[in-house]
C-alpha cells in the first residue's frame, strides 16, 4: 500500500451555490478559496453576458472579495465599496446568488450596494471617492460607543483621483481610527486614469529594486510576528520605512497618518489572505496597496478595458463576440452627435477646449481628445476641480466646454455658482445623461439639473428635442451667450432625423410651436417634445386637439410664447423629464402668477422620490411618463368650457 504522505492533496471544492453567507468561507484552505474565486469569475461573466452590467471592474476584484469575506465577518464588520460597480462578487457571496439574474432589472437587485437590499451592504454607493469618508464616519461612530467591528474601504478604478478621497484620508489620520483602506490599483477608471498620482503608482509597480526588497521582507518574516523582540521589530520597521520613503508613496500616505503596506499582487490569494490577517488587529489607520488587472480572467476585457467597463450583454463568454446582431438602423447617440459637433467647431476655433471628469468615452469627448489632444483635459474623478479649471480657462479668453453627467455635476454645484456664475464666465456645460438613465438607477438618473441650475443667476439653460437642435444649441452656446450656459440631453439614441451639417444660431429664450391646436397646450422640455407629439395624437382620437410647444429654453423662459398660449388656451400641461419641483412647470406657474392669470396648469415630470432602476419602458410607466399614462392624466385634467 503506498505511503499516504506521497498521495496528492485532494479536496472537494465547495460550489458557490452552497455559499449561503460569508461564514461558509471561514474555514476554507487557500486552494478552496481559489476555487470559489474562479467559480465567481465565471458566474459574473455568464451573468453579464446575458443581462449586461458593469463587468471589468468586478472581474478585477474577485480574489480580493473572496479574501475579504474569508478574513472579515460581515455584516458585523463593514466593507464599503467605492462606487460599488465592482461589488457583484460581494453580492454573490452574501446570499444573493439566486437573485443575481435580476441584477439591474426592474424589481430586481440594484447594480450597486444598497443598504435596504442586504445587511452586508454597509453603505449605499454609486458615485466615486466616497468610501473613505463613509468608513471614517462609521469608525468614528463605533469608537464613540466602544464597538469592536472592523471597517474596510475598498477604493480604486480611478476613485483615488477624486479630491474627496484625500480630504477623507487627511481626516482619518487625525482621527487615528482603526480603518483599513484598500487601494485597488489598476490604473483605470472607465478610461485610463490620469494624473501625477496614477503615474507614481505605475512607477512603483515597475520598480524592480523595491519589489525585490519588499518580497524579501514579506517572505523572510512577518512584521507582526509576536515571537520577534521589540528591537527586531523596530529594526524591520525602520528598514521598511526607508524603502518606502525612497521608492514608494508610503511616505505620502503615512504623512497623512495612514500606515502604508504593499504593493502586493491583488490576484494572489495567499498573499491577500496573509496581508489581511496580519493587518486585522492593527489599531490604527492603514492602507494596503494592491495591484490588479481590470477584466482579469476574460481576455477581451483585459485587452480592451474601457470597452468592457460595462456591457449591455449578449456576448460569447469565451471570445467576447457579440451574439445578437447590432441594429444598424439605430440613429446615433446624443453623446456622439455632441462629440462630433464639438470637433467640427473646434477645427475652426482654437479657443475651444474640452474638459471631462474621467469620462472621455462616456461623453464621446474621446473624439475631441484624438483630434486635439493639447486642448483636451481629463481632470480625473474631480468634478469640482474640473468646473473651476474651466473657469480659469474662460477668464483667459478660452471657450471651455465641460462635459459631465447630470448626476455627477451635482458634485460641483458650489463651483458652478461661486467660480463661474458670480464672475459671469463663459463656460459651456454639456450635461449628458439628463433624465432617466435606465438600469443604473437612482444614483445615476439625471433628475434634478433643471431644478438646481434654474436658480443660478445668469445661467442660460436649454434642452434639444432632437439631434439637430443639439448641434445648433452647442453652436449657440459657444457664440451667442456671454456667461454660463448649460445644454442638457439624454442618454441613448436620437430621433434619426437627417442632420444639417451647417450650424444655425438659435434665438436665446425662444421656443417654437411644433403642433397647432386648440384650448389646451402641451409645453415640452427637450426630448419630451417627442412624447408630447405622441400624446397629442392619442388625445386627438378622443376629440382633444392640443398644441405642442418645444420650449427649447428653461432660462430665459419664452414669456412671449407663454403669454400667447395663455391668451388662447384654457389649460396648460407641462412635460419634463426632471423633478416636478423647480423645473419648467414651476417656472411656468411662477410667470403666470406674476401676470395674475389663473390658468390651470398640470405638471407632469419625475416624482418627488428617487426613481428605481430598470428598463426605460418600465421606468416611464412607473413614473407616469409613458404615452398611455400621459394621455389618461391629461384627459382627467382637461375640462372643456361648458362641461
Amino acid at each position: 500500500m503506498p505511503d499516504s504522505k506521497t498521495l496528492p492533496v485532494i479536496f472537494n471544492p465547495l460550489r458557490i451555490a452552497d455559499i449561503n453567507s460569508p461564514d461558509d468561507l471561514k474555514n476554507l484552505s487557500i486552494p478552496e478559496l481559489e476555487s470559489i474565486a474562479e467559480q465567481c469569475r465565471k458566474e459574473v461573466i455568464n451573468l453579464v453576458s446575458m443581462n449586461g452590467g458593469h463587468f471589468a471592474s468586478s472581474l478585477g476584484v474577485v480574489e480580493l472579495t473572496v479574501a475579504l469575506h474569508h478574513v472579515y465577518n460581515t455584516p458585523q464588520d463593514k466593507i464599503i465599496w467605492d462606487v460599488g460597480h465592482q461589488a457583484y462578487v460581494h453580492k454573490i457571496l452574501t446570499g444573493r446568488l439566486n437573485r443575481m439574474h435580476t441584477n439591474r432589472q426592474y424589481g430586481g437587485l440594484a447594480g450597486f450596494p444598497k443598504v435596504s437590499e442586504s445587511p452586508h451592504d454597509a453603505f449605499g454607493t454609486g458615485h466615486a471617492s466616497t468610501s473613505i469618508s463613509a468608513a471614517a464616519g462609521i469608525a468614528a461612530a463605533r469608537d464613540l460607543v466602544g464597538g469592536k467591528e472592523k471597517v474596510i474601504a475598498v477604493i480604486g478604478d480611478g476613485s483615488m483621483t477624486g479630491g474627496m478621497a484625500f480630504e477623507a484620508m487627511n481626516h482619518l489620520g487625525d482621527l487615528k481610527s482603526d480603518v483599513l483602506v484598500i487601494l485597488n490599483d489598476n490604473q483605470m477608471a472607465i478610461s485610463p486614469s490620469t494624473g501625477g498620482l496614477r503615474n507614481h503608482f505605475v512607477n512603483i509597480s515597475l520598480n524592480k529594486t523595491y519589489n525585490k526588497l519588499r518580497k524579501l521582507i514579506w517572505q523572510s518574516v512577518s512584521l507582526f510576528n509576536n515571537d520577534l523582540g521589540n528591537t527586531a521589530k523596530n529594526a524591520l520597521h525602520k528598514i521598511e520605512d526607508g524603502i518606502k520613503a525612497a521608492l514608494t508613496p508610503g511616505a505620502f500616505f503615512e504623512a497623512l497618518g495612514l500606515r502604508y503596506f504593499g504593493p502586493i499582487d491583488g490576484h494572489d490569494m495567499e498573499q491577500l489572505v496573509k496581508a489581511l490577517k496580519e493587518m486585522h488587529d492593527l489599531p490604527h489607520p492603514k492602507l494596503l496597496h494592491i495591484m490588479t488587472t481590470k477584466g482579469k480572467g476574460f481576455k477581451p476585457a483585459e485587452e480592451d478595458q474601457s470597452k468592457w467597463h460595462a456591457h449591455s450583454g449578449g456576448f460569447d463568454t469565451v471570445t467576447g463576440k457579440t451574439l445578437k446582431k447590432a441594429d444598424k438602423t439605430l440613429p446615433p447617440k446624443y453623446q456622439e452627435v455632441f462629440g462630433e459637433a464639438l470637433v467640427e467647431l473646434a477645427r475652426k476655433d482654437i479657443r475651444i477646449t474640452a474638459i471631462t471628469a474621467a469620462m472621455p468615452t462616456g461623453t464621446s469627448l474621446d473624439l475631441f481628445q484624438n483630434a486635439f489632444p493639447k486642448r483636451f483635459y481629463d481632470v480625473g474623478i474631480a468634478e469640482p476641480h474640473g468646473v473651476t479649471f474651466a473657469a480659469g480657462l474662460a477668464i483667459q479668453g478660452m471657450k471651455p466646454v465641460c462635459a459631465i453627467y447630470s448626476t455627477f455635476l451635482q458634485r460641483a454645484y458650489d463651483q458652478i455658482i461661486h467660480d463661474v456664475a458670480q464672475q459671469k464666465l463663459h463656460v459651456v456645460f454639456a450635461i449628458d445623461r439628463a433624465g432617466l438613465v435606465g438600469e443604473d438607477g437612482p444614483t445615476h438618473h439625471g433628475s434634478f439639473d433643471l431644478s438646481y441650475l434654474q436658480v443660478v443667476p445668469g445661467m442660460v439653460i436649454m434642452a434639444p428635442s432632437d439631434e439637430q437642435e443639439l448641434r445648433d444649441m452647442l453652436y449657440t452656446a459657444l457664440y451667442n451667450v456671454n456667461g454660463p450656459v448649460a445644454i442638457r440631453y439624454p442618454r441613448g439614441n436620437g430621433t434619426g432625423i437627417p442632420l444639417n451639417r451647417e450650424f444655425s444660431a438659435l434665438e436665446i429664450g425662444k421656443g417654437r410651436f411644433v403642433r397647432e391646436g386648440e384650448s389646451i397646450a402641451l409645453l415640452c422640455m427637450g426630448t419630451m417634445t417627442g412624447k408630447g407629439l405622441e400624446t397629442a395624437e392619442a388625445l386627438a382620437q378622443s376629440g382633444i386637439n392640443p398644441s405642442v410647444v418645444d420650449m427649447r429654453f428653461l432660462k430665459p423662459l419664452d414669456t412671449n410664447i407663454l403669454e400667447e398660449i395663455a391668451s388662447r388656451s384654457t389649460h396648460i400641461v407641462v412635460l419634463e423629464e426632471n423633478s416636478c419641483i423647480g423645473g419648467l412647470g414651476s417656472a411656468v406657474i411662477d410667470h403666470l402668477n406674476e401676470l395674475g392669470l389663473k390658468l390651470p396648469v398640470l405638471k407632469l415630470g419625475l416624482p418627488d422620490a428617487f426613481v428605481t432602476h430598470g428598463h426605460m419602458d418600465d421606468l416611464y410607466r412607473d413614473t407616469g411618463l409613458d404615452t398611455p399614462s400621459l394621455t389618461e392624466k391629461i384627459k382627467r385634467f382637461y375640462k372643456p368650457e361648458g362641461k
